[in-house]
């Protein structure tokens, strides 16, 4: 009997992009695959969330009498970043009908910004120990946190009205051009900042268990936060100039999910575990709020 010879299939590159397409277009198109996506996130966001409030709850039963610190105020932030995230991605079918569409924006944009507030803490509180271990002054490190905030917050919330009274793609595109650049300003923070905290942590002559476990800390949540921040540059500049990008609509569901699982979710969960120590009850003057 001859031998039976198998010959290779293959489709050619455009036939497989096509069904690629195909597929892509059918689960942006379905809302079953739409509800089940954003409820996801919903979940997802929920979830990360219920962890910083937990975590919110340990730190102020552990050190009640310290007050709102720090490392208090980044867990409280987290809990309303992500909570607002988990309420919007479960209302999404109202939340994407919404009229005028400068709701919808303030809506996913808002989060974001909270998002910048939150985690740029940890640039401020890197570089307060930065600045105190070289002996610089660090009484004008909160007022550049606080003023470039409250800066972002006038320029956004004046996009937003404009905005409101006339929906203007020009006035649309600067203000996705202004987040973009808002979050490669984060990610040179942590750059900068995370970096010289952490060679300046390498070259500390004693080595300890401690040290190292801040090495760790610190590398580890710069790199996090640095490409999290990145990422959120490139998409958001890229969904500026090209509409099939656009996370503003209900009908890019893979898109946003797999946008905020890189740039929130993902990020959020790492650095919470990561920072997840709780401060000693008996609190030495060296003791910093985020450990």
């Amino acid at each position: 009997m001859g031998r039976l010879i198998k010959m290779p299939v293959e489709l050619p590159a455009m036939e497989i992009g096509a069904m690629v397409g195909d597929w892509w277009e059918e689960i942006n198109e379905s809302t079953q695959w739409q509800d089940g996506i954003f409820y996801a996130l919903c979940g997802a966001y929920a979830l990360v969330s219920a962890v910083a409030l937990i975590q919110l709850i340990r730190i102020e039963l552990r050190v009640p009498e310290y007050g709102w610190t720090t490392q208090k105020v980044f867990h409280l932030m987290n809990f309303i970043v992500n909570g607002v995230r988990a309420i919007v991605f479960g209302f999404h079918n109202q939340v994407f009908a919404m009229n005028p569409q400068a709701l919808v924006l303030i809506l996913l944009d808002l989060p974001g910004l909270l998002f910048f507030s939150t985690y740029t803490l940890l640039v401020l509180f890197w570089a307060e120990i930065y600045h105190q271990a070289r002996s610089l002054p660090t009484d004008k490190l909160r007022v550049v946190y606080i003023s470039v905030n409250v800066a972002m917050y006038f320029v956004q919330v004046s996009i937003w009205v404009y905005l409101w009274i006339d929906d203007n793609s020009v006035v649309e595109l600067i203000g996705k051009i202004f987040i973009a650049v808002v979050s490669i300003l984060a990610a040179l923070g942590f750059l900068v900042y995370g970096g010289r905290l952490f060679f300046m942590l390498r070259r500390f002559p004693i080595e300890s268990k401690g040290r190292r476990k801040k090495l760790h800390e610190v590398g580890s949540v710069t790199a996090i936060c640095f490409t999290c921040f990145l990422i959120r540059c490139f998409v958001v500049f890229l969904s500026a100039f090209d509409a099939d990008a656009s996370l503003d609509v209900l009908d890019h569901p893979v898109l946003n999910l797999i946008y905020y699982m890189l740039v929130e979710i993902l990020p959020s969960a790492l650095v919470l575990f990561i920072l997840r120590k709780l401060p000693p009850k008996r609190i030495s003057a060296q003791y910093h709020p985020i450990c």
